[in-house]
C-alpha cells in the first residue's frame, strides 16, 4: 500500500474514534468558530475589508448552522 494512503486511512481513523468518543466537540468547536469570525468580521470591518467581512459571514452562518444542528432542539445526531 502506498504511505501516503495509509498515512490517510490511518489519520481517517484517528479522527473517527475522537469524533465517536468525545462527539460534543463538534459542536464546542463549531460555537467557538462562531466566536471567532465574529471577531474576525469586527477586524476586517476596522481595516475596511468588506469581502472579508462577507467571507467570515459566510463561515459564521456555516459554523452556527453546525451548532445547532447539534446543541439545537432537533439535533442532527438523532
Amino acid at each position: 500500500m502506498d504511505l501516503a494512503l495509509w498515512i490517510s486511512a490511518w489519520v481517517l481513523a484517528v479522527v473517527a474514534l475522537v469524533l465517536d468518543r468525545v462527539p460534543v466537540m463538534v459542536p464546542v468547536t463549531a460555537a467557538c468558530w462562531v466566536l471567532l469570525m465574529i471577531g474576525a468580521m469586527a477586524t476586517h470591518g476596522r481595516r475596511r475589508e468588506f469581502a472579508f467581512v462577507a467571507l467570515n459571514l459566510a463561515y459564521l452562518a456555516l459554523a452556527a448552522f453546525t451548532a445547532w444542528g447539534r446543541f439545537g432542539p432537533e439535533s442532527f445526531t438523532g
